[in-house]
């Protein structure tokens, strides 16, 4: 399969910043880099993927996604998560590439056989597969085939309207 796995980081010195009050800067950059690389030995350790990329021009994010044999994308890499994320499912579509799973590089315990099961419920393209955040506000993953057939939107709430963006692109969604 060639469905490639989407990862945004942003630049880890703005890292988990609603911890500032808890966390030093230091302590929110260790706790970014802890998940992110949980993040991709789960996906790395995912068989049905054909590749992995990570969005990001941070340097310490770049070495450990490359450990992984992750290939970086910088283009949209200071645009948030949506901005990053829709830059990559542009490029992966102008590839060829038939599909893109993305998820946050701080879902905790995310496990490769969660990732093969979101993969397994994901149907023929165009197809919209998405999996809510445990209060069905956020989207914790999304697949989407092709990469660019859904417009994306994270942050609070985005769950909902992610359904609503899959149906107004003629494609049944799938939770």
């Amino acid at each position: 399969m060639d469905m490639w796995a989407v990862v945004p980081a942003k630049e880890l010195i703005r890292a988990k910043e609603r911890l500032g009050m808890v966390l030093s800067p230091e302590r929110r950059r260790a706790l970014m880099m802890a998940m992110l690389e949980d993040v991709l030995t789960a996906l790395a350790a995912t068989p049905d993927l054909g590749g992995l990329a990570v969005v990001t021009v941070d340097i310490e994010a770049h070495r450990l996604a490359t450990r992984y044999g992750a290939r970086i994308i910088e283009i949209g890499a200071r645009d948030g998560h949506t901005g990053a994320v829709t830059a990559a499912a542009k490029l992966l579509a102008s590839e060829g590439r038939p599909g893109m799973l993305t998820v946050p590089g701080d879902i905790p315990l995310v496990t490769p056989a969660e990732i093969a099961q979101l993969l397994a419920a994901h149907r023929a393209a165009p197809a919209f597969t998405i999996a809510p955040s445990r209060d069905e506000q956020g989207s914790n993953a999304i697949i989407c085939s092709p990469p660019d057939a859904v417009p994306l939107r994270f942050g609070e709430n985005s769950f909902f309207p992610h359904l609503r963006a899959a149906e107004a692109c003629g494609i049944e969604p799938t939770v």
